[in-house]
């Protein structure tokens, strides 16, 4: 691993692409072996980034979220085939009594959008919503990314099989043990160390995502709008949002804590001699469970178990490497460009969080250029 290239290319991020703050992690073998942190917390340019500052981290908190669900089925020995009505009775209504843990972890369940508009600040209403809504797609017919809706679904189910919140249980599995600084609802005493999130500054690319997200009647457009509320990346720097618990898009992580996490899961689900998943759990956040069109982001997609796959061609070459080159790769990214993953091929765990987006769901070059020196054969 090239460090002095890493170390060029973050610096250029700042020099060439217009970067405002970011840090990097990267672990290998249980140890972190790249930290870096720089710029600024705010476009004034008053407060300094460091490594120990915290950013929305947008989608990658759908993977904590995964883990939590993974870690509740672990402990109470449930095979991922369970149906969901069995813990959630609820559920069942409108033909959804079959709908597995499985396909609601890998966005099959057909719950992208609701009918009903309810707010995202009304946890209540939006799991009746969900409860009483009709899948989008007959069973078994594909997949589709769930933006929002997809927290909403895991956090009932952890409180089903847990008792507390998914936040709670983040906090008390994983932060508490790991001493993370990654929360799933921020505490209020850590809102004035917050990085402030800036929109992306050009426009966004003109491809098939675009065009179905423009589309105010398309299931992409309703997938991305419901529950309704939080559209704008302004809206997300309030101390009210920042605190609550939204476990698909609302995670605030600083990099090397986030780095952390997935190096547990890149090696083997243990880290400093405590375990927190098997390797049949892990083997579960590894394979595929589904692959090919998604009917919200209108490109191909593969999911495992909770987490995103690079999607490949049936003679197993990748069609996009996010995620580096190992085909046992898994990760999320965040809106705008922050993304995390963990390797358990090699061992490597990486995370890159920031506070300027860039326009698009996936990630850009500023991480994949650094993504694919991590792995350059020299």
């Amino acid at each position: 691993m090239d460090v002095s290239k890493i170390e060029s290319l973050f610096a250029e991020n700042f020099a060439r692409r217009g970067e405002l703050g970011a840090s990097i992690s990267i672990w290998q073998n249980g140890r972190e072996v790249v930290s870096l942190a720089a710029g600024w917390r705010d476009r004034q340019k008053t407060q300094p980034w460091t490594e120990h500052t915290p950013v929305l981290i947008y989608s990658i908190t759908k993977a904590l979220a995964s883990a939590c669900v993974l870690h509740c089925l672990q402990k109470r020995k449930l095979p991922l085939e369970t149906r969901v009505a069995e813990i959630w009775p609820e559920f069942a209504a409108a033909g959804k009594s079959g709908i597995t843990i499985a396909e609601v972890l890998s966005h099959r369940a057909g719950l992208a959008a609701l009918d009903r508009e309810v707010s995202v600040f009304d946890y209540d209403d939006v799991i009746a919503a969900l409860a009483e809504q009709a899948p989008q797609w007959p069973r078994g017919s594909g997949h589709g990314y769930h933006p929002r809706t997809f927290g909403y679904l895991l956090d009932e189910i952890v409180r089903r099989l847990g008792g507390i919140s998914i936040g709670e249980y983040w906090r008390e599995h994983f932060v508490e043990p790991l001493g993370l600084e990654t929360w799933i609802g921020l505490p209020r005493e850590k809102l004035a160390d917050v990085a402030t999130i800036h929109a992306a500054r050009s426009a966004p690319p003109d491809d098939e995502f675009m065009h179905a997200f423009s589309d105010q009647n398309s299931l992409t457009h309703r997938a991305f709008g419901s529950p309704r509320g939080l559209h704008s990346v302004s809206s997300m720097n309030t101390p009210e949002v920042r605190t609550a618990s939204f476990p698909a898009f609302g995670g605030i992580s600083t990099g090397s804590s986030l780095g952390k996490f997935f190096a547990m899961l890149a090696n083997g689900g243990e880290m400093d001699g405590v375990r927190f998943f098997s390797s049949e759990t892990i083997d579960l956040m590894k394979t595929t469970l589904i692959s090919g069109f998604d009917k919200v982001l209108q490109k191909e997609t593969a999911f495992s178990a909770g987490f995103m796959k690079d999607p490949a061609h049936a003679n197993g070459e990748k069609i996009r490497a996010l995620f580096g080159p190992s085909l046992s790769a898994f990760g999320q990214p965040g809106a705008g460009g922050s993304v995390a993953f963990a390797d358990p091929e090699d061992r490597i765990a990486f995370a890159y969080v920031m506070n300027q987006m860039e326009p698009g769901v996936l990630p850009n070059e500023k991480s994949l250029r650094i993504i694919d020196t991590i792995y350059a054969r020299t």
